[in-house]
C-alpha cells in the first residue's frame, strides 16, 4: 500500500521529504524540502497524511524539474558529448575508469561498476 506521486509508489507511512527523496531519481533531501514548503506541507508529515490536492501540488512542482528520464538522458548526453570532443574525461569514461582525478593503484572498483554499464552508448 502507497501513495503513487509522479508514477512512483512511495510506502505509506515514510515521511514526504524522504519519500520523494529516495523514491525519484534527481530530487535530494534539500530538493524535497524545497518542494514541501512550497506546497506548504508540514516538515513531519506522511505520506498516508497527504489530501489528493497536496498530492496534486506535489506532482505540479515535480513536472517543473528535470527529474527520472530527462535527467538521466541529459547525462547521457553529456558523457555523449565528452566521448566526441576527445577529452580526458570521455576516454575514462569509456574505458571505465574513475573520471576526476581518483587514484587507481587500490580503490577504483566503484567507478568499474559504474562505466561498465551502459552509460556511455
Amino acid at each position: 500500500m502507497g501513495v503513487h506521486i509522479f508514477g512512483k509508489s512511495i510506502k505509506h507511512n515514510a515521511l514526504v521529504k524522504i519519500g520523494l527523496a529516495k523514491k525519484i531519481f534527481g530530487v535530494g533531501y534539500n530538493t524535497a524540502e524545497r518542494i514541501c514548503a512550497k506546497v506548504g506541507i508540514y516538515p513531519k508529515m506522511r505520506m498516508n497524511q497527504l489530501t489528493e490536492p497536496q498530492i496534486m501540488a506535489i506532482n505540479k512542482e515535480l513536472s517543473d524539474l528535470t527529474i527520472e528520464g530527462h535527467l538521466k538522458q541529459k547525462i547521457l548526453d553529456d558523457i555523449k558529448l565528452k566521448r566526441s570532443i576527445g577529452s580526458i574525461a570521455g576516454s575514462r569514461h569509456a574505458a571505465g575508469l574513475p573520471v576526476r582525478g581518483q587514484r587507481t593503484r587500490n580503490n577504483s572498483q566503484t567507478a568499474n561498476r559504474l562505466n561498465r554499464l551502459e552509460r556511455h552508448v
